[in-house]
């Protein structure tokens, strides 16, 4: 008998939050540690066919966890765009399945190229993902953001955070259209009082810290469009799963991942 979808979606989750990123490595030792738990575990190959197709569910898993906690409701928000390197080869660049959704992009934060795609993140304070996309690195960040708000509108009242890649007129009256406020830094060309935000960016730049250096986010092992999609998705249910019952337990630090690392 396979094992049910339920269990495909937690194994995925506690696979990343001990961080072993081998499919063969973490189902030897889920047969040796979790066996009496999951006494259906699939092979390799198997495992890893069910996690291509399984984007979708893990979305949803998501999506599910974050509705139902408590920062769901808070009326701030944090958006930003982080690179997920997809390969480190040109060889690779041109025979990637990849090919024609990931492109070539350049990160800012570490002063250098990549190829890959980009991360869109609209976050909660403490890091809950309510709203999140790949996306070719080539693309402007207020489309894409403009294309995630169509997908979630955020909800009236909020206020959102962002970076200098946000800045527009015709960005900043979509997020009034929805109702909302949009701060962010100003440019050099612009005339108009420095808004001080180091205290909050700081938190988007450590979720993103997060999933990279904790959760493994640049070592996702993803080669086809549904692949990377699910292991993203992947990461992201780990780290909302970790938030939402460091809530539940009540614990200082939602975004704590350290009772969870193996």
């Amino acid at each position: 008998m396979q094992i049910s979808d339920s269990e495909l979606v937690c194994l995925a989750a506690i696979q990343v939050l001990l961080g072993i990123n081998s499919e063969r490595r973490w189902l030897r030792f889920a047969r040796q540690r979790l066996g009496h738990l999951f006494p259906r575990l699939p092979d390799q190959s198997t495992y890893n066919r069910r996690l291509r197709a399984a984007g979708g569910m893990l979305a949803h898993a998501i999506a599910v966890l974050a509705a139902r906690t408590p920062s769901w409701y808070d009326q701030t928000r944090l958006l930003d765009s982080t690179p997920v390197p997809c390969g480190s080869s040109r060889e690779t660049a041109k025979r990637s399945e990849l090919r024609g959704w990931a492109n070539y992009g350049y990160c800012a934060a570490h002063s250098r190229y990549f190829w890959g795609l980009r991360l869109y993140l609209f976050t909660t304070p403490d890091g809950i993902p309510t709203a999140w996309c790949l996306a070719d690195p080539k693309l402007g960040e207020r489309e894409v953001a403009q294309a995630m708000f169509e997908h979630t509108p955020p909800r009236p009242g909020m206020l959102i955070v962002a970076d200098k890649g946000f800045a527009g007129r015709e960005f900043a009256q979509l997020v009034t259209d929805y109702g909302a406020t949009l701060l962010r830094p100003q440019r050099r060309d612009e005339s108009q009082p420095a808004t001080r935000l180091g205290w909050i960016r700081q938190r988007i730049e450590s979720v993103n810290w997060s999933l990279k250096g904790q959760l493994g986010l640049e070592e996702h092992g993803g080669r086809t469009p549904a692949g990377v999609f699910a292991r993203v998705a992947q990461r992201l249910l780990a780290l909302t799963a970790a938030i939402w019952h460091n809530w539940l337990i009540h614990a200082p630090c939602k975004r704590s991942l350290l009772a969870y690392e193996g």
